[in-house]
This record gives C-alpha cells, sequence and structure tokens, in this order.
C-alpha cells in the first residue's frame, strides 16, 4: 500500500485503462466534449480571443496544431491549447463543476492539440482520447475534495486555474503514455505553474485562467519527459498544493482495482446562457416573479416597482450592483435578476454592452437589495435563491429556485444540449460540419482515428467564410 498521495496520483494517472471507463462515465464525458467544443467556438467571436490569439502568433514551430474555427492560424501546441482554452472560457458559458471548477476547459483544448501534434502512427482513437480526458477530469476532482474550502464558491484562486493545472498536466502525461516516475514529476512541475487571484474574475484576463492552465499542464508533462524533477511529495504537503487550501487533508487514491470515477458519481452543470453559475439561480427564480407582473405580452410595469429584494449567498465578486462591462454584467446577480425581470429570459446578446446601458435596466438596478439568509451557504450544490419584488401600493410576490434545468439535479436533455452545440458552433461552421460533428462526439468510443475529428475543427476555408458573413 503506498503511503504517498503524489506517488497515488502518479500510479492512477499511469495505470488506468480503456477498461476502466464505465458506460456512464462515457456517456457523460461525450456530453462535456460536445458542450466544450461548442462554446469554445462561439468563444472565437469575442475580444478576448482575439487578443489571446494575436499575442501567440509570436510564436512558431515545426509542430502545429489547429485553432478552432481558424483555418488560417495554427499555433504550437501549446499556444494552440491556451488560445482554445481561453476562447471556452471569454464568456462563462462552459462546465461547472461540484466542488466548484470548471473542468473540461483545461483539458479538452490539451488532447486535441496533441492529436494532431504526435506521429500518424499510432492512430490516436476516440477512446484513446476519452480515457486522457477522464483522467483530466478525474485528477482535478479528487484534488478538490482535500479541502473544506473547495466545497464553496471560491474567495482567494480561481480553481480551474490551481487544479486545471493539474489535470492538464495528467492529461498529457496519460496521452503520451509517460512512466509512473515522469507523470509524478509533471504533477510536482504544474504545481509551480498554477494558481490565479480570484480578484481577476469579470475581467478579460478571467479566460486566461482557462488556457494557462491548459497550457502550462501541457508544458509542465513536455519538461517532465525531458527529465526535469520537482518535488516527490508535491500533493502530500501544506506547502505543496496545499498552499492553495485552507484545511488542506490529502488522502491516498485507492488501488487501480477498486478505482470508481468521480464523474460516474457527480455530473457537471451546463449553462444555458453565458454567466456565472450562481446566476442561473436568480434568472430561474426572477422568471417566475415576472409572471405575476407581466401578462401576455406586455410590458414590465417599471415605474410601479418599488424594491427588488435578492435572498441569495454572500459571493462577493457576483455581488456588482452596477455592472459596466460584459464581464462584470456576467458576474452580477443584480444584472441578471432585472435583465429577466425586463425580458424574460437571459441569451447570449443579454450581455452586449448596448442591453447592460440601458436606461430601464438601470433605473432597475437602483431598486435591487441583497440579502444574506445564514442557511443559503455559498456552495453550487446547496444554494438557492429567492427574489420579492413590492409594487409602490404594497403587493409583494416571491418566488424561489432550488435547481434550474442544466444544474445536475436537472440536468439538460440530450436534445438540449445539441441544441446549444448547434446555436453555439453554427457562429463558426457550416451546418453540415456542425451536424458532422455532433455525430462523431455523440459516437466517440466508435472513432478509431480522431484526425478526422480535428480536421473539423478548423472551421471553413477563406471563401466559405466570406460566403457565410455574406
Amino acid at each position: 500500500m503506498l503511503k504517498s498521495v503524489t506517488e497515488s496520483f502518479a500510479r492512477v494517472i499511469h495505470g488506468l485503462t480503456v477498461e476502466h471507463l464505465t458506460d456512464h462515465v462515457i456517456q457523460r464525458s461525450k456530453r462535456m466534449i460536445l458542450d466544450t467544443l461548442g462554446v469554445g467556438f462561439l468563444g472565437t467571436n469575442t475580444e478576448v480571443f482575439h487578443k489571446a490569439s494575436e499575442y501567440s502568433k509570436i510564436y512558431s514551430s515545426n509542430v502545429a496544431s489547429t485553432v478552432w474555427g481558424q483555418p488560417d492560424l495554427r499555433l504550437p501546441p501549446t499556444y494552440a491549447a491556451f488560445v482554445n482554452g481561453v476562447a471556452i472560457h471569454s464568456m462563462d458559458f462552459d462546465d461547472t463543476w461540484h466542488p466548484a471548477t470548471h473542468p473540461s476547459g483545461a483539458v479538452l483544448p490539451v488532447l486535441l492539440a496533441l492529436s494532431e501534434a504526435l506521429p500518424p502512427s499510432p492512430k490516436c482513437s476516440g477512446l484513446d482520447l476519452l480515457l486522457a480526458f477522464n483522467v483530466g477530469i478525474e485528477v482535478q476532482g479528487q484534488l478538490l475534495r482535500f479541502s473544506k474550502e473547495a466545497n464553496d464558491i471560491p474567495k482567494r484562486f480561481h480553481p480551474p486555474s490551481v487544479v486545471g493545472t493539474l489535470g492538464s498536466a495528467a492529461a498529457t502525461s496519460k496521452f503520451l503514455g509517460l512512466s509512473m516516475t515522469k507523470c509524478r514529476e509533471a504533477l510536482a512541475i504544474a504545481v509551480s505553474h498554477a494558481g490565479a487571484p480570484i480578484a481577476n474574475a469579470a475581467t478579460q484576463t478571467k479566460p486566461l485562467h482557462i488556457g494557462n492552465a491548459a497550457r502550462h499542464g501541457m508544458e509542465a508533462a513536455f519538461l517532465a519527459m525531458l527529465g526535469l524533477q520537482g518535488n516527490r511529495q508535491i500533493l502530500d504537503m501544506q506547502t505543496g498544493f496545499g498552499a492553495f487550501y485552507a484545511n488542506y487533508s490529502p488522502k491516498v487514491l485507492p488501488n487501480l482495482d477498486s478505482h470508481a470515477w468521480l464523474l460516474d458519481q457527480q455530473d457537471v452543470a451546463f449553462k444555458r446562457f453565458p454567466a456565472h453559475l450562481a446566476t442561473h439561480w436568480v434568472a430561474d427564480a426572477a422568471a417566475s416573479v415576472r409572471k405575476h407582473l407581466v401578462t401576455d405580452r406586455a410590458l414590465l410595469p417599471i415605474d410601479r416597482i418599488a424594491r427588488i429584494v435578492l435572498r441569495i449567498p454572500d459571493v462577493q465578486y457576483v455581488n456588482r450592483p452596477f455592472p459596466d462591462s460584459e464581464h462584470e454584467a456576467r458576474h452580477s446577480f443584480q444584472f441578471v435578476a432585472c435583465a429577466t425581470l425586463l425580458d424574460g429570459g437571459i441569451t447570449v446578446p443579454s450581455f452586449h454592452k448596448c442591453q447592460i446601458s440601458r436606461p430601464q435596466v438601470r433605473e432597475l438596478l437602483s431598486k435591487v437589495e441583497l440579502e444574506h439568509p445564514q442557511d443559503n451557504l455559498p456552495s453550487f450544490n446547496t444554494l438557492y435563491c429567492e427574489i420579492s419584488v413590492t409594487l409602490n401600493d404594497g403587493a409583494t410576490f416571491t418566488e424561489r429556485s432550488d435547481t434550474f434545468y442544466g444544474h445536475w439535479r436537472k440536468p439538460l436533455s440530450q436534445e438540449d444540449l445539441r441544441e446549444k452545440f448547434r446555436a453555439n458552433a453554427s457562429n463558426v461552421l457550416s451546418c453540415d460540419t456542425v451536424e458532422r460533428l455532433t455525430e462523431i462526439v455523440e459516437n466517440l468510443e466508435d472513432l478509431e482515428d480522431c484526425s478526422v475529428l480535428t480536421t473539423l475543427l478548423k472551421g471553413p476555408s477563406s471563401p466559405e467564410m466570406v460566403s457565410k458573413s455574406i
């Protein structure tokens, strides 16, 4: 029995095989991959993606990988993973897990970039991709369970920048077939690449956390391959990985013969609109209250509303009374509540500058108050939102959301997940390519050669792009 936590992680990364994958894990991870590709394609339209890709063009190598939806741009694998990771998180539209993190964005871009960069023989299969993807997800989940602090919505470090970096290193190590010793070294190196403060939430810098996690994890595995060494007990120590979390209490992972995937036990949440997950409870409750205030297609009677009270957890970085940018609006309980009351729902365009600055929105924002009930803890597994709207005549309407559609307790149907992917990917790809990608991902375990998948990620050629824009 191993006594070292770090050694036990290296053993799991090195030792897991496709035979360990369960049908449940395969199905759930395929849904994660489809959703991540879709939000990544949509994210290539954002300003932060364009800035990251322009910066990355200064790097070149003999080996290059696809930047999703950009047929004329190829980058070294580490930087392709970086910019694709930025695209995935550029609108905060990617999946969310419990304990809190965005698990897929730091892993999938790495594996797709590597699958292009590796020699064509032997071929990388869909099962190879699924195994490495799930190893990267598993490592993140196990690390998050070593601290009580990680159970709550974060206050200090943005989780994907911490566990995502190690998930990327683990997935890369698995995909490259590294030895157990090299897997351990990759984790140690990755810890020194990890960590970004939550203060950069609601800014253009936050998407870099996912891109950097993807890139740095891959770099850690490459450095381990070259013989670079780190602390052999990096996951065992308070001064190692424990530096990122209070109450850090790591445990040796079970032997492979008794391995149980965390994804089998805990599904992810898929978002229906691009904003911080906690705001989805707010939108759900606000939509219910609106039914009391608006009949048929009538407008919301803003002048009759005296007060709006949101009873939510105390999450300071999502408390933004008057957001000025799309990134602040995506992290504002207040904005999501008011936009939902005004428009009946939240969509991708809801966060455009012209929508945020509408006089009707600003007037409603001035009427919002927050309350933090003691039983409403800042955990994606237990939080709720209650909203009360009081009119000038004293009438008050109250609704509560305990679980929204898309949460792991009320998961999106496969058809609704497909529709989200189609809506997002069709901003960049042709309808035929979107349908072909959907079919490939939904049958990924049967794919013999991942180059079939990566070829479709390039997007349309230049004439096709001109035609699509016309």
